[in-house]
C-alpha cells in the first residue's frame, strides 16, 4: 500500500511555461489585465518573478523590478478562490526577502485607489503612500490615477 503523494506548496520563480496559466489569472482577477508580452517581457528582462504554487497550480504570482538598491512591485495576482488567505501576505513577505538577498533598501509599489484590500494590506504590511501617480491606471471610463507607497526594508 502505497501513502498519498505529499501536497507541495511554496514559491518558485516563474518561467516561459508558467506563462499562459498567469495570464489566465490575470484577466480572470483584474479589469486591464497584462498581457502575455508584458509577462514574457518581465521574464527577459530579468525582473524578479515568482509563482506560488500547490502542487502544479499556480494560486499567485508577482513580478518584481530591484535595481539600485530600491525594489519596484510591478505586480502581484491571488487567484479569487485564494484571495483572503492570507497568500497575498505571505507573497509580500517573500518579496521583502528576495529584495533584501539583492541588496534593496526600498520596496515601491503603485496601487489603484478603488482596490480597498489592497491598500489595507499593504499599510498594514508598513508602506506608507508617498504620492500620487494621475491618470496612471486605464479604468472604464478614462484613467484611474494610482496611490504611489513605499516601506523600508
Amino acid at each position: 500500500m502505497s501513502a498519498a503523494p505529499k501536497e507541495t506548496t511554496g514559491f518558485r520563480p516563474m518561467n516561459e511555461h508558467d506563462l499562459h496559466g498567469i495570464v489566465a489569472l490575470e484577466r480572470d482577477i483584474y479589469p486591464f489585465p497584462w498581457t502575455l508580452g508584458n509577462f514574457r517581457d518581465s521574464l527577459s528582462a530579468g525582473y524578479s518573478c515568482w509563482v506560488y504554487a500547490r502542487d502544479s497550480h499556480i494560486v499567485g504570482y508577482a513580478v518584481m523590478m530591484v535595481a539600485a538598491g530600491e525594489a519596484h512591485l510591478l505586480n502581484l495576482g491571488i487567484a479569487r478562490v485564494w484571495q483572503r488567505r492570507g497568500i497575498g501576505r505571505q507573497f509580500m513577505q517573500h518579496l521583502f526577502q528576495v529584495a533584501q538577498d539583492h541588496r534593496a533598501t526600498s520596496m515601491f509599489l503603485e496601487v489603484r485607489p478603488s482596490n480597498g484590500p489592497a491598500q489595507r494590506l499593504y499599510h498594514s504590511l508598513g508602506f506608507r503612500d508617498i504620492a500620487t501617480r494621475k491618470k496612471y491606471y486605464p479604468a472604464e471610463h478614462g484613467r484611474e490615477d494610482a496611490i504611489m507607497m513605499a516601506r523600508h526594508l
